[in-house]
């Protein structure tokens, strides 16, 4: 019998690979999210449900047709919650994608994104109730963006940062 910290880590791998990976399985959100699943990744608004949670991946996955997501390093669970560090990205060679609260990528930019950072996944009842996300950029915001006006204090974080 397998104990509820080796239940979690063996689901949280399905939805890693499943959902992240390429090519990612749509069924995965059916299969493994609870009804009411909250996903909160990186820059972009917290997606609520099953529906909400597939309609956020088709649009990041059309933006990015090779994105891929891996686990870096073993996944460490305790109780409800699976723990792992994460790296991944992929081309940008879709629609423009203007879901980041700051900047976009215009249509067909072929930006390359590049990130690492940790995911957190709650697990209830053998399903994902929460996925949280944090990335950091391994190649810097301002580069993904190119030369863009984007306004406001936005304008002043990338002039600072050497970019116009």
């Amino acid at each position: 019998m397998m104990s509820k910290d080796w239940e979690n880590k063996a689901i949280a791998v399905r939805w890693l690979e499943g959902f992240w990976g390429n090519p990612w399985n749509p069924k995965i959100v059916d299969e493994l999210a609870a009804p009411d699943i909250l996903l909160q990744f990186l820059l972009h608004r917290p997606r609520r449900g099953r529906e909400q949670v597939k309609k956020f991946m088709v649009g990041i996955r059309k933006a990015f047709h090779d994105l891929e997501f891996h686990s870096a390093s073993d996944l460490v669970a305790e109780g409800d919650y699976v723990v792992g560090r994460c790296e991944g990205g992929g081309t940008h060679t879709g629609p423009a994608f203007i879901d980041f609260f700051v900047g976009f990528f215009p249509a067909n930019s072929g930006r390359k994104m590049q990130l690492r950072g940790r995911t957190v996944l709650r697990i209830t009842n053998g399903t994902i109730s929460e996925e949280m996300t944090r990335l950091t950029w391994a190649t810097t915001l301002p580069c993904c963006l190119g030369n863009y006006e984007l306004g406001g204090s936005q304008s002043r974080l990338l002039s600072k940062a050497g970019t116009r």
